[in-house]
């Protein structure tokens, strides 16, 4: 078994994997071939749309890498499914939408796989509290 020497967690655009930073240098630190990496990366999430997916890449001594690949952020899926371009600067005083319980047991089911939860009534409430912090009224 080969050893794990860092593990990175990162957030890239759906297919747009570039050298540039952050990504670049946050790889080349570890040896990592980033170009492939990036080839590997847009491969893998060219039909993910335009969301920004949180990724976790596992690098071992050899210089190889592991790819680990979760579903988009909650919040862009929240503002997707309530239909709003961003959150609100102020959510406990500004409200920028409602979102039916529904809508959240929808993203909830989504990201239920990224969660450290196997139920998902927790996961509901786990998407309910990024949707309130988002300024979001739920229904």
């Amino acid at each position: 078994m080969k050893k794990i020497i860092k593990t990175l967690k990162l957030h890239i655009p759906a297919g747009k994997a570039t050298p540039a930073p952050p990504l670049g240098p946050s790889l080349a630190e570890y040896g990592v071939n980033i170009a492939e990496f990036c080839q590997k990366f847009n491969d893998l999430t060219k039909d993910k749309g335009s969301y920004t997916i949180p990724i976790r890449v596992l690098v071992y001594e050899d210089r190889s890498y592991d790819l680990q690949i979760q579903e988009p952020l909650t919040s862009e899926l929240i503002k997707e499914v309530a239909g709003i371009d961003k959150g609100s600067g102020e959510p406990n005083r500004k409200k920028v939408a409602k979102i039916t319980r529904d809508q959240l047991k929808k993203v909830a089911e989504r990201k239920m796989k990224d969660l450290n939860t196997d139920s998902l009534d927790k996961a509901i409430e786990v998407v309910t509290g990024t949707a309130r912090s988002m300024g979001l009224e739920i229904i």
